[in-house]
């Protein structure tokens, strides 16, 4: 029996993972939210899902210090600042980052490194992701990520390159440019595409999501799978074998 906490677990993806893991026999569930008492929940856990808000992770891994519970993180919005607390607890602690649990998703991390490294500079990235209307953070997590892995390919980082979206007369198009879009409507779960542009030819990489019940089955592989390993930080590439 492996015991599970799902913090923020009233939110619209931690309610699935609580049913989720309810479902399968060899979990056992504790559920946590924002006025839950960590220190009383997590001892005696083997791991924590953390899918709440960036207040919330930081409640979560600083608990998990104390109790030495392996964190997989899927709230995403985190400032730099914030980060660097998850990296450097990272040191003491098995973290798993994902800004997305979709299988799918994280084989589109993976395709969009391999074509933009194939492809070179001469074709142009731009990303598009659209969600529903009560996301909070724009860009996605995952566009940001997929944003993150185009200019890590081409030996670029994030921030020099990253433009979001365009307005006005801005002059011809950067060639290292990166665009970033983003559009909120309805009730959207998620759709992300990389689009490399090149002369006389364009690749578009697409990810949709039809239900969010895929992000759940991800959270509890990725919980089973970081559940008994060593300290680091993890992402969900390593959870499903794949190179990062």
């Amino acid at each position: 029996m492996t015991c599970l906490v799902v913090h923020g677990a009233t939110g619209r993806l931690g309610s699935l993972i609580v049913r989720a893991a309810k479902a399968a026999p060899e979990l056992e569930v504790r559920e946590a939210g924002r006025d839950t008492d960590l220190s009383k929940t997590l001892p005696g856990c083997d791991v924590a899902v953390d899918v709440s808000q960036p207040a919330g992770t930081a409640r979560v891994v600083a608990a998990a210090l104390d109790t030495n519970t392996p964190v997989v993180i899927g709230t995403t919005g985190h400032s730099a600042a914030e980060l660097a607390a998850i990296r450097e607890a990272a040191q003491k602690l098995p973290i798993l980052v994902a800004p997305n649990f979709s299988v799918g998703v994280n084989l589109l991390f993976w395709l969009t490194h391999r074509a933009v490294a194939s492809l070179g500079k001469e074709f142009r990235a731009e990303i598009l992701e659209l969600h529903h209307e009560l996301k909070k953070d724009a860009p996605s997590g995952t566009a940001q990520k997929l944003g993150e892995i185009v200019a890590r390919a081409r030996g670029q980082t994030y921030a020099e390159v990253v433009r979001h979206g365009r307005h006005g007369s801005r002059g011809e198009r950067r060639p290292e440019e990166l665009g970033m879009h983003a559009i909120r409507g309805g009730d959207i779960t998620g759709e992300h595409t990389v689009y490399l542009i090149g002369p006389g030819e364009r690749l578009e990489l697409t990810h949709r999501a039809g239900g969010r019940e895929i992000f759940a089955r991800g959270a509890l592989r990725a919980a089973r799978w970081l559940a008994g390993r060593p300290a680091g930080w993890y992402e969900m590439a390593d959870a499903l074998d794949l190179p990062r």
